[in-house]
């Protein structure tokens, strides 16, 4: 395949996406169909599910390129700032920016992601390379943090933290208060309180209920 025929491709696939995303907040994503992508699109249906075999690879494309767009987004907080507390705030704010234009359709979408056996499930198969992009962010969160750590914690608290967003985003799908007041609320106040528990955890009498704590999610991870 020559370079233009692959730029080419990559200028289609990018339409059909924008396109999908522009009609899953205009119609909704139940109501939007791949024939009404494409003809959106100005291609040929045939041609749509050449580059997405379905709405649900939709979804998971625009999964990859949020969390390209909240990478990216997050680049300067994490390069300037270390104390904790601001570092994690600035991250979860910065995801609520990345996510505002999709937040009318998202309660349809999540509908869909609740079910377990969905591809568009965060825990799925399906979702594992943003699932993980997501968790690496926490992760640089976390290394680049004044916070000291037992090493055991420091490694599982990448993906708490993502649980941690995880619970943030079901109450932002929820939330219909004006400028999200109550979700941005949610967040100003609850990573204070992760941060003083994680500084708790130096204390030497704390420490065996961190033990028990991160043997327990070891336990039960997949």
């Amino acid at each position: 395949m020559t370079e233009n025929a692959t730029a080419k491709g990559e200028q289609t696939r990018e339409l059909i996406l924008s396109t999908a995303l522009r009609l899953f907040r205009e119609q909704g994503y139940g109501k939007t169909t791949m024939r009404a992508i494409a003809k959106e699109a100005g291609v040929s249906v045939g041609n749509a599910y050449y580059y997405y075999g379905s709405k649900e690879h939709l979804m998971q494309a625009y999964y990859d390129h949020l969390q390209v767009q909240h990478r990216d987004a997050v680049e300067s907080i994490l390069a300037t700032e270390k104390a904790f507390v601001p570092r994690m705030t600035g991250v979860l704010r910065l995801w609520l920016e990345v996510a505002a234009p999709y937040h009318e359709f998202a309660g349809t979408f999540f509908k869909t992601a609740a079910d377990p056996k969905s591809p568009l499930s965060p825990f799925s198969e399906q979702s594992q390379p943003a699932r993980e992009a997501s968790v690496d962010v926490f992760r640089q969160v976390v290394d680049g943090s004044d916070l000291k750590l037992a090493a055991d914690l420091k490694t599982e608290l990448p993906e708490l933290l993502w649980l941690l967003q995880m619970g943030i985003v079901l109450f932002w799908v929820h939330d219909d208060s004006e400028d999200l007041r109550r979700t941005k609320a949610l967040i100003d106040r609850s990573v204070p309180l992760v941060d003083r528990l994680l500084r708790l955890t130096r204390i030497p009498g704390v420490r065996g209920v961190v033990n028990d704590v991160v043997g327990l999610i070891r336990a039960i991870r997949p």
